[in-house]
């Protein structure tokens, strides 16, 4: 498992080249302890405060041990920005790794040099793992592998964002494996670190979304597979459900024209059901002053049944959405029953309801 520690920008430290200022929290994260193998990342905040955008030419380390990442783009002034360096643990004791960040102004004309900015890490390498209960803190068996988590949720996204997910995993198995994921859209991508995880060792997945390439607003569901070897088979017991959440553009009611949208109002954003009392129904009004329109009304799992009267309301009307459970089904399911609804409310676009069975 990749140990990741972040620190927060205060602005403590200063640069001055040529009225071009870098601010820095820490020259040096102290990032701790890790296990023999496990890489560990030190997360650098920064901060261009000079007049003129920045661009981050090269970042060097002082060891092929040490990966970075640092914004591939030009930096604007007043903008933060992070730098991340990743030993990978290979020796054991204590290190002090440190990178060089090489910037210049940007621009078409008089671009400038800047003085190079060191960032150091340290901390120290174990001989072995922390000795806590793995099935509690892994607690979803896939085969050999645990992981902490059973399910992926990429929430709130709005066209054209990169997200990223990530989950850690443990190699529960006395060979060393190749973890993997299968079956992923066109919209996801995947990588393992390590790429080879010892027997007994952590790790972590990492998951990309590209949203430029889900179709259609509301709710995209699909499952991914997490498997141990390149050539392993689909099946339900390596499966992790992923779902995005993907908001429709609101632009048209930005300032003023916001006085003429839609507004949305539940009765409530939930419904407590059990055994005795299995339905149950949420009024909807628009207390806006232009139609309301419903345009999507998905649900997160099995096990529920909706019903909606009208999906389009004039100013001052209402509507009833009707939920049923069935236990059953419910009961096969990994995360907790929700309707989602996508609307033209700019104030809600994405109205979650959740269920509450007992």
């Amino acid at each position: 498992m990749k140990k990741i520690l972040t620190l927060t920008l205060f602005c403590l430290t200063a640069f001055t080249i040529q009225a071009q200022k870098l601010t820095i929290s820490k020259q040096t994260i102290d990032v701790g302890k890790t296990a023999y193998e496990v890489p560990i990342t030190g997360t650098f905040e920064l901060k261009n405060r000079g007049p003129r955008s920045i661009v981050i030419t090269n970042v060097k380390a002082d060891c092929g041990c040490t990966k970075t990442e640092w914004p591939k783009r030009s930096i604007s002034s007043g903008e933060k920005f992070t730098i991340s360096m990743t030993y990978d643990a290979r020796m054991l004791g204590h290190f002090n790794k440190q990178i060089a960040v090489y910037c210049r102004t940007s621009g078409r004309t008089s671009k400038t040099e800047i003085k190079p900015v060191y960032l150091k890490m340290k901390g120290v390498v174990l001989a072995e793992a922390s000795t806590e209960n793995m099935a509690e803190k892994y607690p979803y068996d896939l085969n050999g592998l645990r992981a902490d988590i059973n399910n992926l949720e990429f929430d709130d996204v709005n066209k054209g964002d990169v997200r990223q997910a990530e989950f850690n995993i443990y190699n529960n198995t006395s060979s060393v494996i190749t973890p993997n994921m299968l079956h992923l859209p066109p919209y996801l991508a995947a990588k393992a670190i390590p790429e080879k995880l010892s027997p007994y060792r952590t790790g972590k997945m990492i998951v990309t979304l590209n949203s430029q390439k889900v179709y259609g607003m509301g709710l995209t569901q699909t499952s991914i597979y997490l498997a141990s070897t390149l050539g392993e088979s689909i099946r339900s017991e390596i499966e992790i459900p992923v779902s995005v959440v993907l908001l429709p553009d609101m632009s048209k009611f930005d300032g003023n024209n916001k006085q003429f949208a839609p507004k949305m109002q539940l009765s409530s954003s939930e419904l407590s059901l059990d055994a005795k009392h299995k339905s149950g129904v949420i009024t909807i009004t628009n207390q806006g002053r232009t139609p309301l329109k419903i345009s999507s009304m998905q649900l997160f799992t099995k096990g529920v049944k909706v019903q909606l009267n009208k999906s389009e309301l004039q100013p001052g009307e209402v509507a009833t959405l009707k939920a049923k459970v069935y236990p059953n089904d419910l009961k096969k399911v990994r995360s907790k029953p929700r309707i989602l609804m996508i609307t033209n409310d700019p104030d809600h676009a994405k109205v979650v309801i959740s269920i509450n069975y007992k």
